[in-house]
């Protein structure tokens, strides 16, 4: 079985190296750049990584894009951001699993570290993600943009190896991508013809706070996953607010 290892791009010279360097129990590794401004390309290159540039339209199709790419090369694919790192642990546990037939993909376990810190609670863990895939049997939704949903055509397995995700290297990038999200969800909301009620600006923060922080143990990593809730139920709160903005439109 042959394993190919793809990186999405854009702009990743910080992290790039690194990525790579983890990755060298695959077959080849694929840099899939949304044409990077900054090194990344000549990093990648030198690191003994294959580039392909394709522009991005959204994450659905950039992964399917590089899908269509690997499918004549290699019977699996492992998806790697380049803010993510394999343990030699995975790295091991990934070799085993591709010569297992009955599965169509795999997903896998993530240490996240929000703002440096290992984030166990609150959601961020196990934070399960269906990276490794079968060539033929696996594509992903193109109604999803965001937070992108695989589709398998079988059998899917659970790795006990977690991915460590360097996550949100400070507040500014938290809330960076939180605006963004929060519009995102809103947009699916006003689609779907849901209009907010006056009791949603409270409740549904209220809601969110409670099953971050108790439900998904967020206590657990104390004043950190206390600061992670909060944050989380402003940003519900916000996904409202947008939500009114754009009825009023």
């Amino acid at each position: 079985m042959r394993l190919m290892a793809i990186v999405l791009t854009h702009d990743e010279a910080a992290n790039i190296q690194d990525c790579i360097q983890s990755l060298w129990f695959a077959d080849d590794i694929v840099v899939f750049d949304s044409y990077s401004e900054d090194n990344t390309l000549e990093l990648a290159k030198g690191a003994g990584a294959t580039v392909i540039q394709h522009a991005f339209m959204n994450y659905a199709s950039q992964r399917n894009a590089a899908l269509d790419y690997a499918k004549d090369k290699a019977d699996w694919v492992l998806f790697v951001d380049a803010d993510e790192r394999v343990t030699p642990e995975l790295a091991e546990e990934i070799s085993l699993a591709i010569q297992q037939p009955d599965y169509a993909g795999w997903r896998v376990p993530r240490h996240n570290y929000i703002f440096g810190e290992l984030t166990l609670g609150a959601g961020w863990y196990p934070d399960y993600q269906t990276r490794l895939l079968h060539i033929g049997e696996a594509n992903y939704d193109p109604t999803r943009q965001v937070h992108e949903l695989v589709i398998l055509d079988g059998a899917q397995g659970t790795l006990k190896n977690p991915l460590i995700h360097y996550n949100y290297r400070d507040t500014a990038q938290f809330h960076h991508k939180q605006r963004v999200y929060s519009a995102y969800d809103a947009q699916i909301l006003h689609d779907e013809g849901i209009q907010p009620k006056p009791q949603n600006y409270i409740l549904q923060p209220l809601r969110q706070f409670w099953w971050r922080f108790v439900t998904l143990g967020g206590y657990r990593d104390g004043f950190h996953g206390l600061r992670l809730s909060l944050l989380m139920a402003w940003y519900e709160f916000r996904k409202y607010r947008l939500l009114r903005e754009l009825w009023k439109q």
